[in-house]
């Protein structure tokens, strides 16, 4: 390797790349450059904010959508048509407030933001009062200009002395997190515990379930979980259990249904959009290859292929539904206590404990298990989760080379111009022009990449093995944070310093022939190290301060504005698609923490070497607290409720800023002081570690359990006579989605009614509704105008062909009650006021069942769903109120744990509700049931009842003891 002069009058091409590489920051940081991107970055915010009040009383479905379609209990504040009416309920709604209207996720992640904002007001203090002066007073440099101002906030030419104020400010920075962590920690704790006593919980069925992964071949069956969790610890009642069964290749199926009917639709609503004009030839499409040998490698008619697919697809799903082997069990199951207390100081007894090998976790809400990777084994979750981390590695170190380029050439175009001798006129004749767009190009490529990394994070992460959705974006939530420490703080800060350190010591190695070691030391890594540091932080001053424009971007939704905008102006949206539009979106936890805690990370790292980060960055979060408060309270939806799990993450990310921290104050002490400055800031990263383990060992069991230990009845345990406690049991199930949801259904608009039959040349599902044998219980809305239809479907044309929908009804109003809909905008139901997970007597899946008195009416959905669920929030606590307490739950169907059996409500048989469950998975029998002669053949409600070896996994509500009691089971332990 040639040596380099960067002083050369005509250097060449690869020499200027070379000196770019050593210094790409040198036109970008100047105190101009600063002050341009402080008055540009607030200018554009108070705009864009300006634009929002602007825009927000017009456009309320997409600035306040949860005030439609939330219920009583989850509505935000009412808000005004003024200008700035939307700041005083933002202001005003308090956290205990913000618990029922945007959940518990949603209130831990604003109380982290507000800890930032804390964190960075306090810290900003030292930052002005002590380290500026330190740094100031105690440089070499002196102020000639103010372009040299910023240059001398930093420790590049620091005096000795100087430096003892850089160790004590480390403690401070130190102590001052620990005590908001520490108080933060108590918070989340106190909000967890008052979450584990609401209504939402309690009367929840994943709060008294555990679940079972890796179970044995040889414990694969209802009894085999009892065995499993008796040999962990001894409760009063008997669980109810079940099975994982064997789904086949449902789910791949369904998916594939779905992807058909969206494709379909697609198609009809371009073929369609003027229906008395229809287009002369019809849509075609060449079928994917794997099923081109029926179709031919020749496009086909799109309409007629693809409804013939959806029909095969409809045929091949119902089939395999009806040939699903009871005897095919699978490695994870579920078993429901009476009691959340119960379950807890099972789950709390089983944490290091595996008996057999098997895995015992509390339960998610159904709606968040991930059904794909629950039978996978502990070798294959090993292996999926190896790859998953080999891929991120790949990415993370390939992307160290655009990285670096970016940094090079994006964030300062004259070094462009300078390597690029055709592009350098045209620069220097718009110099302008030019300069602003290097002011959009740069942030807008790096929040491109901040929004294509967390899709692909998250497409591995589906892979990884992981059982739960929220599990799932934690992990996302640490992948991303890793990456962009990495990469867009470490490579991104460091690299041309250690470029010109490598270059440097290959210099020295051929210009004075020293050995390898030598031309290291004379390199002065540290000291370079160091003004690599400072020269780079201008660079995140200007980045912090236009991170403002983007949440005022955020608040805005000017992007989905745009986005909608052009879709529906060049595109052929679906009815479905435009219904979708109009429901809350998810927020994505994962992409905002991970913004956050980098940004909090970036701050506490360049604290000593640009003191003048923290007020910024106390002034980003201050701002967009009242930003995202706003967003998560009328915008916004938690897609998957986790109840505040996120916590740890947070609290261990921000220990490593911290300790991170820590590392770089030494370096600066070092290069410019002594080791003696340096030992005395040795206790620190052992101080955070200590505090770690404080914090997990007080705070993390309170926030897991409800309980550690529940009081157990001795009488209840020994006496055998006693069966109210038997008959007194909860029955619930976790079965497979697959099992029981509704096919979609395609839709067309109001107007394309008439030219359907002439569209449609064939017949779709003749046979009945798709997968009738497994919605037994979730039936659809009867329709007002065609009684005997459900609501939306075509009255005239192919029966139950298509869903029609009116131009008025095209809102997630009219749909937020169906899964297909809610499952991606409010996850389980729970903010529209039908939580999926609620304790009914007809819970779709999970299914719970309580003992009823003889006056429910149960041959009438729309009389027993009346009956069965809370109409509104006071009703819903009144029953809260009541279980809680033991008695009777207040409505047809729900009895507390004390209350006798009375006449069972599915004991009752009348003709209507046989033929209703007509189809039903035929119950499996088991113990004296199968001994007095009652058949596998039975259908109908008993179904519910029954236990044993039925794929349901259900234990029997009416066994006898000798058979299932659990006196007797455990007398034959």
């Amino acid at each position: 390797m040639s040596v380099v002069d960067c002083n050369a009058s005509n250097p060449s091409g690869a020499d200027q790349l070379f000196c770019l590489l050593q210094n790409p920051f040198k036109a970008t940081f100047q105190a101009n450059a600063f002050w341009a991107s402080l008055g540009s970055s607030l200018g554009f915010m108070l705009f864009v904010a300006l634009l929002f009040s602007l825009l927000r009383p017009r456009h309320s479905v997409v600035y306040a959508p949860k005030m439609k379609y939330a219920d009583e209990k989850h509505a935000p504040p009412a808000i005004g048509k003024g200008l700035f009416a939307w700041f005083a309920p933002v202001t005003k709604t308090k956290e205990s407030q913000l618990v029922d209207k945007v959940g518990l996720d949603g209130t831990v992640f604003l109380r982290f933001i507000r800890m930032c904002r804390n964190i960075f007001l306090v810290l900003s203090v030292i930052s002005i009062a002590v380290l500026i002066p330190a740094n100031t007073a105690g440089s070499y440099i002196s102020i000639k200009d103010r372009k040299e101002a910023l240059r001398v906030m930093t420790p590049i030419a620091i005096k000795q002395s100087a430096l003892w104020a850089h160790v004590l400010s480390a403690y401070a920075i130190d102590v001052i997190t620990a005590f908001f962590l520490w108080r933060n920690y108590m918070a989340i704790t106190r909000l967890r515990r008052q979450y584990f006593e609401s209504s939402d919980y309690v009367m929840s069925l994943h709060s008294r379930t555990l679940m079972l992964t890796d179970i044995p071949t040889a414990s694969r069956t209802d009894e085999g979980i009892l065995r499993l969790l008796e040999g962990v610890e001894t409760t009063e009642r008997f669980p109810r259990t079940s099975i994982g069964r064997n789904v086949k290749e449902l789910p791949d199926l369904i998916e594939e249904h779905e992807k058909a009917v969206r494709k379909l639709e697609s198609v009809l609503a371009k073929y369609l959009k003027s229906p008395d004009n229809l287009p002369s030839v019809r849509p075609t499409l060449r079928p994917p290859k794997k099923y081109r040998r029926h179709n031919g490698a020749d496009k086909v008619d799109a309409i007629d292929y693809l409804t013939g697919r959806i029909r095969e697809l409809e045929s091949e799903i119902n089939h395999v539904r009806e040939s699903i082997d009871k005897r095919n069990p699978m490695s994870y199951g579920f078993a429901s206590y009476e009691n959340i207390e119960e379950a807890h100081s099972v789950g709390f007894a089983s944490r290091r404990k595996h008996p057999l090998g098997t895995t015992i976790d509390l339960a998610p809400r159904p709606t968040d298990l991930i059904w794909r990777n629950l039978p996978l084994t502990k070798k294959a979750r090993s292996w999926k989760r190896f790859m998953n981390n080999f891929w991120i590695l790949v990415l993370t170190v390939v992307w160290i080379a655009p990285n670096a380029l970016i940094a090079v050439f994006l964030s300062d175009l004259s070094n462009l111009a300078t390597v690029w001798p055709g592009f350098k006129d045209n620069f220097e004749g718009h110099h302008m022009t030019w300069s602003a767009v290097q002011g959009i190009a740069s942030p807008a490529l790096t929040s491109l990449v901040y929004v294509i990394l967390p899709v692909i994070f998250r497409r591995l992460s589906i892979k990884a093995g992981d059982t739960t959705k929220t599990a799932r974006e934690r992990h996302v939530t640490t992948k991303l944070y890793a990456f962009f420490v990495f990469n867009n703080l470490i490579v991104f800060s460091l690299f041309s310093t250690v470029w010109t350190i490598v270059a440097s010591v290959v210099n020295k190695r051929e210009n004075q022939h020293l050995r390898a070691w030598d031309a290291i030391k004379e390199a002065k890594i540290i000291v370079n190290l160091m003004t690599g540091l400072a020269n780079v932080s201008p660079f995140w001053l200007s980045w912090f301060l236009q991170r403002n424009l983007g949440a005022a971007i955020d608040l805005a939704q000017i992007l989905s504005l745009t986005w909608f905008w052009f879709i529906r102006t060049f595109r052929h949206p679906t009815p479905r698609q435009k219904i979708e539009w109009t429901a809350p979106p998810p927020f994505e936890y994962a992409v905002y923490y991970n913004y956050f805690l980098f940004y909090a990370t970036v701050a506490l790292s360049f604290v000593t070497l640009q003191p003048l980060i923290l007020p910024i960055t106390a002034f980003y979060f201050a701002v967009d607290y009242w930003m995202k408060k706003y967003l998560l309270l009328y915008i916004f939806v938690t897609k998957n409720e986790s109840g505040g799990q996120h916590w740890r993450v947070i609290f261990n990310r921000l220990i490593f800023a911290v300790i991170l921290s820590n590392f770089i104050v030494a370096l600066v002490v070092k290069a410019n002081g002594s080791w003696t400055q340096v030992f005395c800031m040795v206790p620190l990263p052992i101080l955070m570690g200590v505090f770690k383990w404080y914090c997990s060992r007080t705070f993390d069991r309170q926030n897991t359990y409800y309980t550690k230990a529940t009081l157990k009845d001795p009488e209840g345990l020994t006496d055998p006579g006693k069966k109210s406690r038997q008959n007194d049991r909860v029955a619930t199930r976790f079965g497979h989605p697959a099992l029981y949801q509704r096919l979609i259904t395609p839709m067309v608009y109001e107007k394309a009614r008439h030219v359907l039959p002439q569209v449609y040349r064939g017949r779709l599902n003749a046979d009945g509704a798709p997968g009738a044998d497994f919605s037994d219980i979730a039936m659809d809305t009867m329709s007002q105008s065609h009684p005997g239809k459900a609501a939306h479907f075509a009255p005239t044309g192919p029966k139950d062909l298509f869903e029609v929908v009116p131009d008025s009804q095209l809102d997630f109003a009219h749909f937020k009650d169906r899964a297909e809909f809610a499952e991606e905008h409010g996850g389980d139901g729970a903010m529209y006021g039908r939580p999926a997970d609620l304790i009914s007597e007809r819970s779709g899946t999970p299914r719970s069942f309580f003992r009823s008195g003889g006056d429910s009416n149960s041959s009438s959905r729309a009389s027993s769903l009346g009956k069965e669920q809370p109409r509104n929030h006071s009703e819903f606590e009144e029953l809260h109120a009541a279980y809680r307490n033991g008695g009777d739950l207040g409505a047809p169907g729900f009895h507390g744990a004390s209350a006798g059996r009375g006449n069972d409500f599915y004991l009752t048989r009348n003709e209507s509700e046989r033929n209703l469950l007509t189809s039903a998975q035929p119950v499996g029998l088991g113990g004296a049931y199968e001994e007095a002669g009652v058949g596998s053949e039975q259908y109908g409600l008993e179904r519910w009842q029954a236990g044993g070896s039925g794929y349901v996994g259900v234990p029997g509500a009416e066994t006898p003891d000798e058979g299932m009691g659990y006196d007797s089971y455990r007398g034959r332990r």
